[in-house]
C-alpha cells in the first residue's frame, strides 16, 4: 500500500493565510500532465527549494527519505552510487540503481537493460523531483519498479547570479555557482558545482564536479523549445565492505583487499537532449524528446590476484566506454466520448547503447592496484523499442477511468573480442519482450478527497553486468537468466484539509506485487556474482504520508512504510544452497519512518528537527546476517537577510545527533560476508548562499 505526499513548490515562495487552500500542482511523471489531485497513483512530489534547504545539495538521500516506499541510503562511497529501492524493487543492487526507472529531464539515466545512475542529478538547479509508485509505474516499461523523475528549473524573469559555499565533517567542502533568468526570449538556468570529501572511512575520499543547463524559447508558432545538457566527472576511492565483526570492532575500518589494490573508480559522463512540444490545435498536441551521450567508466577493484588465474576471468580492472542515445515521440488528443471528455496519449520510446568493454587483470608482476593484462574485449549492444498507449476518461462527475498498454522490447547483444586458450568465444545475444497492461479507476469524494485503485503488470529483464557472469566459473555470457515478470495491485486515499489554523493533505495506500522468476544471486566467487531465476515472491505492505502546517509557522512532514517483501516460493544456489520460502528478500526493511518539523519564527529565522528509523536490513538471501534497526535525529538552523537585490543566507545542520553507531546500508549477498557499510557518527555542516538580482 502506497502514500503519497507532496512538498508543495509554491508553498516554498509565496506566504499564504493558515487557512488557505493548497495550491494544486501538476504532475509530469505521467504521460500525460495533470494536476496531482487526479492522478490515480502513489505520487510523492518534493520541491526544488525544500531538497536545497539547510542541505549538502550532493545526494538525494539527503531529502528524498520524505517519499513512502522509497528506501534510499547513503553508502558513504561515491564510487557505487546510493542504495535505492522502491518497495523492494532494485533491493537487490550492489552498486548503481536496478529495478528503478531514473529520469533527468525527460532523459531516461536508467539504460535499456534496466541499469541506472543518480550522480547526474543537480540538486542546485532542481525545480522539483517526483516519486511514483506501483502499477502506474509499468508505463514506463522494463525495470519500473518505480520512476524517479527530476527537472531542472526553468530560467524566467530578471536575471539573477548565485555562489554557494559549504563546510562540514571529514574535510566535506562544496563549491557552486549558478546564474538563472531570462534575456531576449532565451530563458537559461546554469549551475556548476565541485564536492570534495575525505571520507568518514579510511580511503573514501572523492571529488565530484557536476555542470547542468536548460535553455527555454518559444518558436515561431507557439511551440516550445528547451534544451538541456549536463557533465559529471567523478573520482572516488571504494572502500568497500566490512563484515559484521569488524563493523563491531572499528566501523571505520577497511578491509585489506581494497587498501592493496588502491579500489577506485572514476566516471565521466556528457549528455544533452531537445525537447519540442507543439499545439496543433484545441484538441491536438505533440512532443518530441531526443538527446545523446557519452560515459566512460573506469574502475579498479578489489578482485584477488589468485582469483584472475583462471583462463575465463575478467581480470580485476573495468574499463567502458558508452555511447547512447534515444527519443521518445508522443501526440495527445483531447476528445469526448459519450459527451464526456476522454484524453488519448500514444507514443514510442526508442534507446540505443553501444558499448565497449574491456577488462584487465589488477596487477603487473607484484605490483598491485595496476592496468595489467588484457583478459576482456566486447562490444555489446543493448536497445529497446517501446510503443505506447494511455486514454483517460471522466465517464461521469466524480468518476474517471484509466488505461493504458506498452510493448516493452528490449535485446542484448554481445560480440567477443578477446580469444584465447581456454576462454573461447562468447558472443551471442538474447531478446526479452512483454505486453505491459494497466488499469484504473478514480473517485472523487468530495472536492479535496479521492479514492483510487490500479492494476498493472510489470517486466525487469536482467542487466547487463547480471547477464556478464555464468555460475560455476561456466565462460559466455549468462543467456539462461530470464526476466522477472510481476502483476501489482494498489488501493489508496489521498485528502487535503483546510481549517482554522491547520492546512495539508494525507494519503495512503495498500500494495500488492506477485513477481515470477525474481532474480537473485546464484554464486558469488572472486569478486564476480552471478546470478539465476528464483520461484515466486511477494511484495506487499501499506504506505502512509502527511504534511501539515500549523498556522503560519510550523510544519511537520512524515511518511511511514510497511514492507513485507519475501519468497513464496524456496530455491537453490548454484552451490547447493537453499534458501526456504518465507525468507524476507534480502536488501529490503519491513519498516521505515520519517518526522521532519520545521518552525520559522520570524521571517528571517528557520529552524529545524528530523528523525528517521529504518528498520533491519537482510544482508543476504538466506537472512543470517541482519543489520541493527536505527533511528538518528538531525537538527538544522537557517537565516535570511536581503539588502536591497542582494540576498544572504546562511544555514548549518548537525545530523546523528547523537553520534548513534549503525549500519547505514549493506552489499546484498557479497562473497566475502563483508556485507555491511558504516554510517558517520555526528557529522556537522555549515554554509554561506549570496545571491544578486539585476
Amino acid at each position: 500500500m502506497v502514500l503519497a505526499q507532496a512538498a508543495f513548490a509554491q508553498e516554498s515562495r509565496t506566504p499564504q493565510a493558515p487557512d488557505a487552500a493548497l495550491p494544486s500542482v501538476a504532475v509530469h511523471s505521467s504521460l500525460a500532465q495533470s494536476p496531482v489531485e487526479q492522478l490515480p497513483a502513489s505520487i510523492t512530489l518534493i520541491d526544488g527549494e525544500r531538497l536545497r534547504d539547510r542541505q549538502w545539495q550532493v545526494n538525494l538521500s539527503e531529502a528524498l527519505p520524505a517519499a513512502p516506499g522509497l528506501l534510499i541510503q547513503n553508502r558513504q562511497n561515491y564510487a557505487q552510487d546510493l542504495q535505492l529501492s522502491i518497495r523492494g524493487h532494485g533491493a537487490r543492487s550492489t552498486f548503481g540503481v536496478r529495478g528503478v526507472q531514473i529520469f533527468v529531464d525527460g532523459i531516461p539515466s536508467t539504460m535499456p537493460d534496466g541499469q541506472g545512475q543518480t550522480s547526474n542529478i543537480d540538486l542546485a538547479s532542481v525545480e522539483r523531483i517526483e516519486v511514483l509508485r506501483g502499477p502506474y509505474s509499468a508505463l514506463y516499461g522494463n525495470a519500473s519498479g518505480g520512476v524517479i523523475s527530476a527537472y531542472t528549473e526553468r530560467g524566467e524573469g530578471r536575471p539573477s547570479v548565485e555562489s554557494n559555499f559549504a563546510a562540514g565533517s571529514d574535510g566535506q567542502k562544496r563549491l557552486g555557482l549558478k546564474a538563472r533568468g531570462e534575456s531576449h526570449g532565451i530563458g537559461y538556468a546554469l549551475s556548476a558545482s565541485r564536492f570534495l570529501t575525505d571520507g568518514w572511512r579510511r580511503h573514501s575520499s572523492a571529488d565530484k564536479n557536476l555542470f547542468n543547463a536548460r535553455l527555454d524559447t518559444e518558436t515561431a508558432h507557439g511551440g516550445q523549445l528547451t534544451l538541456v545538457a549536463s557533465h559529471v566527472d567523478i573520482n572516488a576511492k571504494d572502500p568497500g565492505g566490512l563484515t559484521p565483526a569488524d563493523w563491531a570492532a572499528d566501523p571505520r575500518a577497511v578491509a585489506q583487499g581494497p587498501l592493496d589494490f588502491n579500489a577506485r573508480k572514476s566516471t565521466r559522463q556528457t549528455q544533452a537532449g531537445i525537447t519540442y512540444e507543439q499545439k496543433l490545435d484545441a484538441a491536438n498536441s505533440l512532443r518530441f524528446m531526443v538527446y545523446a551521450g557519452q560515459r566512460q567508466i573506469t574502475q579498479y577493484q578489489s578482485t584477488p590476484a589468485a582469483a584472475q588465474k583462471p583462463a575465463t576471468s575478467a581480470g580485476g580492472v573495468i574499463d567502458m566506454g558508452r555511447d547512447y542515445g534515444g527519443l521518445d515521440a508522443r501526440w495527445a488528443h483531447a476528445t469526448r466520448l459519450a459527451n464526456q471528455p476522454l484524453t488519448l496519449v500514444a507514443g514510442l520510446a526508442a534507446n540505443r547503447v553501444e558499448e565497449d568493454r574491456k577488462g584487465y587483470n589488477n596487477f603487473a608482476g607484484s605490483q598491485l592496484g595496476v592496468m595489467g593484462d588484457l583478459r576482456r574485449d566486447e562490444r555489446n549492444t543493448l536497445s529497446n523499442i517501446d510503443p505506447y498507449l494511455q486514454a483517460s476518461w471522466s465517464f461521469a462527475p466524480d468518476w474517471k477511468a484509466e488505461a493504458g498498454l506498452r510493448w516493452s522490447h528490449v535485446r542484448v547483444k554481445s560480440r567477443d573480442q578477446y580469444l584465447a586458450p581456454g576462454n573461447g568465444d562468447d558472443s551471442g545475444s538474447t531478446r526479452f519482450h512483454r505486453l505491459l497492461p494497466v488499469v484504473s479507476l478514480q473517485y472523487r469524494l468530495s472536492e479535496g478527497s479521492q479514492l483510487y485503485a490500479s492494476m498493472g503488470s510489470g517486466l525487469e529483464t536482467p542487466t547487463f553486468n547480471e547477464l556478464s557472469y555464468r555460475p560455476a566459473g561456466r565462460s559466455g555470457l549468462n543467456f539462461d537468466l530470464q526476466a522477472a515478470t510481476s502483476t501489482s495491485a494498489e488501493i489508496g486515499w489521498r485528502q487535503r484539509f483546510a481549517g482554522s489554523g491547520l492546512r495539508g493533505e494525507w494519503t495512503a495506500a495498500l500494495f500488492q506485487t506477485d513477481t515470477r522468476n525474481e532474480i537473485v544471486a546464484a554464486e558469488n566467487i572472486g569478486g564476480r556474482t552471478s546470478y539465476q531465476n528464483a520461484g515466486r515472491t511477494r511484495r506487499q505492505g501499506l504506505e502512509l504520508g502527511s504534511t501539515a502546517w500549523f498556522g503560519s509557522q510550523l510544519r511537520l512532514d512524515a511518511a511511514l512504510t510497511l514492507l513485507d517483501a519475501k519468497l513464496r516460493q524456496g530455491f537453490c544456489d548454484a552451490k547447493g544452497v537453499c534458501v526456504p520460502a518465507g525468507k524476507r528478500l534480502a536488501g529490503t526493511a519491513r519498516h521505515q519512518a520519517w518526522l521532519a518539523l520545521d518552525w520559522k519564527p520570524h521571517e528571517s529565522w528557520k529552524f529545524g528537527l528530523d528523525w528517521r528509523h529504518v528498520g533491519s536490513l537482510a544482508a543476504n538471501d538466506s537472512n543470517s546476517v541482519l543489520t541493527p534497526s536505527y533511528g538518528v535525529f538531525g537538527a538544522s538552523a537557517g537565516y535570511t537577510r536581503r539588502l536591497g537585490d542582494w540576498k544572504l543566507q546562511a544555514y548549518a545542520r548537525l545530523d546523528n545527533l547523537a553520534d548513534k553507531r549503525y549500519v547505514g546500508s549493506v552489499l546484498v549477498n557479497e562473497g566475502n560476508g563483508r556485507y555491511f557499510e558504516s554510517a558517520p557518527g555526528r557529522q556537522w555542516m555549515a554554509g554561506l548562499n549570496l545571491s544578486y538580482q539585476f
